[in-house]
């Protein structure tokens, strides 16, 4: 289901997935199945989103951001992808961000350019993700820290 008053110009969307009202979706993103972008969002054009992913409201998947499957992008997550932005002047690459299978980025987090965030991560609502998350890592504040892991990990 995609809503009227969504702006989605890509055709690489999987079955079973919704996008819901005022997003946008430009026309190179790739979006798997059974996803669920909710209301609010933008979505670039170098931007892959595997299976059985949320993006809750207010998340914009800038260019260079790959969710695997079973991701959970909480509300107003805010992606980077250039670390010293400058009005007007752009990069000839943008760092990448990659979110690995299964891991969740809670409310207002915000994700600095580069970033790896490991497998069944979680990171805390309004954590600030300055270095890769290794896998099973829970991580809270500003810089994001390591608190514990979780089951499966270390």
């Amino acid at each position: 289901m995609i809503h009227p008053l969504s702006d989605v110009k890509t055709k690489s969307i999987g079955p079973d997935t919704n996008i819901w009202q005022f997003s946008v979706v430009f026309e190179g993103a790739v979006i798997g199945s059974n996803c669920n972008i909710c209301a609010n969002t933008l979505v670039e054009n170098d931007v892959v989103i595997g299976d059985n992913v949320t993006v809750k409201s207010g998340a914009y998947l800038w260019d260079g951001v790959t969710l695997e499957n079973d991701v959970f992008i909480g509300p107003c997550v805010a992606f980077t992808n250039d670390k010293i932005p400058r009005s007007k002047q752009y990069l000839e690459t943008l760092a990448k961000i990659l979110v690995k299978q299964g891991a969740s980025i809670g409310a207002n987090a915000t994700i600095l350019p580069g970033v790896t965030i490991g497998r069944e991560a979680m990171v805390g609502a309004g954590s600030v993700v300055t270095k890769d998350v290794p896998d099973y890592a829970v991580v809270v504040g500003n810089p994001a820290k390591i608190v514990r892991y979780l089951e499966g990990g270390k």
